[in-house]
C-alpha cells in the first residue's frame, strides 16, 4: 500500500469504531442487563447509560477535542484517542458490574471524541483536489456503513460469542490503527495559532452541547415527566446563547467568528443540522415500526436495510471525486430529494405488512417474504442512492470551506451539530408522535383513558401491547405514528435540499482545490476563507 493509502486506512478505521460502538452496543444491551450484577442502579436504568454515557461525551468533547488536535498536533492527537479508545474498549469489555461498565463508557466517548475531526483533519492535511473528495467519499461510504451495519455486526457478536465481544474487538483495530498512524502519518498543525488555549470557551461549548443533547435525550427518555430533562436542557440553551458573545469579546476564542464568513461553511452546518435531524427520524422509527408493530425479527430489520447501504459503501468515492471537480452543490441538493422520495415510500408501508422472521439459526427464514420487496426494498434503494449522492459532496463542502490550519475544529463542529441536531428533532417529533398516537385511540377506545398513566405504562407507539383485544387498533395507531414520522423525516430532508440548493457555492470550493494544487498552505487558506 502507498502512503496515501495507509493514511486514508487509518481515518477509516479510526472514526469507523467510534460510529461503530455508537451502534454495535444497542443490540447487547438486552444480555448486558441480564449478565451484569448492579450495586444501585436498575436495569434499564443502567442499560440506558451505557449507551448513552458514551454518546454524551462524545458530543459534549467533540469541539474541544478538535482545537486541541489543530493546537497541539494532528498526528499526536490522534494517536491519543486511538490509545484511549482501545484501552477504555478493554475495560468495557472486562467490566464486573454495571456502574463499572458506565465509567468506562464515559472514558471511551471522551477517547472517541479525539478520533473523528482529527480523521478528517488528517485527509484534509494530506489530500487534495480530487483525490481529497475520493478519500472523503470513502471515508463517508465506510462510517455510513458502520454506522448502519452496526446492529447487524452486534447481534452476531453478541449471539456467536458474547456481549463483551462487542466492546473487545475495537482492541484489534485499535492496533492496526495506531501502527499506520505512526508508520505513515506525517504530523500537521496550526501554526498560527495562539499561544494561550481558550479553556473557558471550551468549558461554555461543553456544556452547550453536552446540556442539548442530555437534556433531549433524558426528557424523550421520561416522556418529559422529569424535571431534570428541562433544567439540563436549559442550560444548554443558555450555553449555547452566551457562545457568540464569548467568541466576539474572547481574545482568543476557541471558535473564531471569522469560520462563520465563509457562506459554505454555515450553510452545510445548516443543512446538517435538518438532514441529520431527518436520518435520527428514519432509522430510530423505521426500526421500532419494523420490530415494534410489524413484528420484524432484530436480525430482519438490521438486514432490511443493507441493499442501500451497499450504494453507499461502493460509489460513495466516486461522488466525492465529483463534488471536488464540479463543486458539490448540485449533489448536495438532488441527494437528500432522493432521499426524501424513499421516506416517502416508507410512509406508504400498510399495518397488514408481513414481517420478516430472519432467525440467524434457521436458514429456512432467510429468505423474505413478498411484503418485504413491495414495502420496504424500494424505498430502502432509493433512500441509498440518494445518501449516496449526498453524504461525501457534503463532506467535501464542509472541509473545503475552512482552512486547513483549522480543519479539525471545522470537522469538529459540523460532527457537534449532526448530533446534537438528531436528539433535539427526535424530542420534539416524540412529541408530536406521541400525541397523534393516544389522539388516534382517544375516540376508538371508549372504554379506556387513553391518557392516564396506567394505560400509557401498557400502551406506547409503535409497541404491540399485550392484550389481545388493543393489538389491531394500536397497531393502526402505530402505523399512522410511523408515517406521520416518516413525512416529517420527508420534510426535514426537502428543507435540507433547498438550503443546499440555494446556499452552496461551487466557486469557493474550485478556487480553494485550485490553490491546492498549485500554491502554498497559506493560499490554500486565504482561498478558503
Amino acid at each position: 500500500m502507498t502512503k496515501q493509502r495507509w493514511i486514508l486506512a487509518a481515518a477509516v478505521l479510526g472514526s469507523g469504531i467510534v460510529f461503530l460502538d455508537s451502534t454495535v452496543v444497542n443490540v447487547a444491551l438486552p444480555r448486558i442487563g441480564r449478565d451484569l450484577p448492579r450495586l444501585f442502579l436498575g436495569v434499564l436504568e443502567g442499560q440506558s447509560y451505557v449507551y448513552n454515557a458514551y454518546l454524551l461525551t462524545l458530543s459534549a468533547l467533540l469541539i474541544l477535542a478538535g482545537a486541541l488536535t489543530d493546537y497541539y498536533g494532528r498526528k499526536r492527537m490522534f494517536i491519543y484517542g486511538l490509545v484511549g479508545f482501545g484501552l477504555t474498549s478493554a475495560l468495557c469489555g472486562l467490566a464486573t458490574n454495571m456502574e463499572m461498565l458506565v465509567l468506562f463508557r464515559v472514558l471511551q466517548g471522551a477517547a472517541g471524541a479525539m478520533l473523528v475531526p482529527g480523521s478528517l483533519a488528517l485527509l484534509t492535511a494530506n489530500f487534495s483536489g480530487e483525490e481529497q473528495g475520493r478519500a472523503f467519499g470513502t471515508w463517508a461510504g465506510a462510517s455510513g456503513a458502520t454506522t448502519i451495519l452496526g446492529p447487524v455486526i452486534g447481534g452476531l457478536l453478541v449471539d456467536t460469542i458474547s456481549w463483551r465481544a462487542a466492546f473487545l474487538i475495537n482492541v484489534p483495530l485499535v492496533l492496526l490503527a495506531g501502527w499506520a498512524t505512526w508508520k505513515h502519518v506525517p504530523e500537521s498543525r496550526d501554526d498560527e495559532a495562539s499561544p494561550q488555549f481558550d479553556w473557558l470557551g471550551a468549558g461554555i461549548v461543553a456544556l452547550a452541547v453536552g446540556g442539548l443533547a442530555f437534556g433531549a435525550i433524558y426528557g424523550q427518555q421520561r416522556e418529559w415527566k422529569d424535571p431534570i430533562g428541562y433544567v439540563v436542557l436549559a442550560l444548554g440553551v443558555l450555553a449555547t446563547a452566551a457562545l457568540p458573545f464569548w467568541m466576539r469579546n474572547a481574545r482568543h476564542p476557541l471558535i473564531p467568528l471569522d469560520l462563520f464568513r465563509s457562506r459554505n461553511f454555515t450553510v452545510t452546518n445548516i443543512s446538517t443540522l435538518v438532514i441529520y435531524g431527518s436520518l435520527y427520524v428514519v432509522f430510530y422509527y423505521l426500526g421500532l415500526f419494523q420490530q415494534g408493530t410489524l413484528g420484524y425479527t432484530a436480525a430482519a430489520a438490521g438486514a432490511a436495510g443493507i441493499p442501500g447501504t451497499l450504494f453507499l459503501i461502493f460509489f460513495s468515492p466516486r461522488f466525492g471525486s465529483l463534488a471536488a471537480k464540479y463543486g458539490p452543490r448540485i449533489f448536495m441538493a438532488v441527494g437528500p430529494a432522493i432521499m426524501a422520495l424513499g421516506v416517502l415510500w416508507f410512509a406508504r408501508v400498510p399495518s397488514s405488512s408481513t414481517p420478516w422472521k430472519l432467525d440467524p439459526a434457521n436458514p429456512s427464514t432467510f429468505a423474505p417474504p413478498l411484503a418485504y420487496f413491495t414495502d420496504f426494498l424500494p424505498g430502502a434503494v432509493i433512500f441509498g442512492l440518494g445518501i449516496m449522492i449526498m453524504v461525501a459532496p457534503l463532506t467535501t463542502a464542509l472541509m473545503t470551506s475552512v482552512p486547513v490550519r483549522r480543519s479539525g475544529l471545522g470537522s469538529a463542529i459540523n460532527n457537534a451539530i449532526s448530533r446534537v441536531g438528531p436528539q433535539l428533532a427526535g424530542a420534539l417529533i416524540f412529541i408530536f408522535l406521541t400525541a397523534s398516537f393516544y389522539s388516534y385511540l382517544a375516540p376508538r377506545l371508549t372504554g379506556f383513558d387513553v391518557y392516564s398513566a396506567t394505560f400509557r405504562s401498557n400502551v406506547s407507539p409503535l409497541n404491540t401491547p399485550a392484550d389481545p383485544h388493543l393489538i389491531a387498533v394500536v397497531r393502526e395507531a402505530s402505523t399512522s405514528s410511523f408515517h406521520l414520522a416518516m413525512l416529517i423525516g420527508v420534510v426535514l430532508l426537502l428543507a435540507g435540499a433547498i438550503v443546499n440548493a440555494v446556499g452552496i457555492r461551487n466557486a469557493q470550493a474550485k478556487k480553494a482545490d485550485v490553490a491546492v494544487e498549485s500554491g502554498t498552505a497559506g493560499e490554500v487558506a486565504a482561498a478558503r476563507e
